[in-house]
């Protein structure tokens, strides 16, 4: 098998099992994404599609161009979880309102009308960890580490002959 077909399952693979974990964390585990959980998830959605539609193409330039577009977005949301886990391990900030904390000049009421209107699930907080590894963390792991191997894949496998 050359670089490229190697690169090609890869670039499937990879994130259909990161969304099956996902999924399967939500719908089995019963674990309810957070708003920076669901970014993480849009590309890889993009990248099965891209990486299946790799497959469909008989061109080996436009197969690999193709694998490269999904590495690329598999690395986005790879990118995407350090910036999450980064928030829930309160190394910086977050920026969305599922990470907003509480001002100290809010009334008892502000507080209600805030938890009330405001989101469930908080960015912030991890909601489980393996080895002391958020999901987000994970999926950043994951997801760097594939798109690396796949670009290396394409980049130093040439096919022999």
């Amino acid at each position: 098998m050359d670089g490229l077909t190697k690169a090609r399952w890869l670039a499937l693979l990879a994130p259909l099992a990161l969304m099956a974990g996902a999924l399967g964390s939500q719908y089995i585990g019963g674990l309810i994404p957070c708003e920076m959980c669901m970014w993480q998830r849009w590309p890889h959605y993009a990248a099965i599609a891209v990486a299946a539609l790799a497959f469909a193409v008989p061109n080996r330039m436009g197969a690999t161009a193709l694998v490269a577009v999904a590495a690329l977005l598999i690395a986005t949301s790879g990118v995407i979880g350090v910036l999450h886990a980064g928030v829930e391990y309160h190394w910086w900030p977050g920026f969305t309102p599922c990470t907003a904390g509480l001002d100290s000049g809010m009334s008892g009421l502000d507080i209600i009308d805030k938890i009330r209107h405001g989101p469930m699930i908080r960015c912030d907080l991890a909601q489980w960890s393996l080895l002391g590894i958020s999901l987000a963390g994970w999926n950043a792991i994951v997801s760097l580490s594939g798109a690396t191997a796949i670009f290396a894949l394409l980049l130093f496998k040439r096919p022999r002959g």
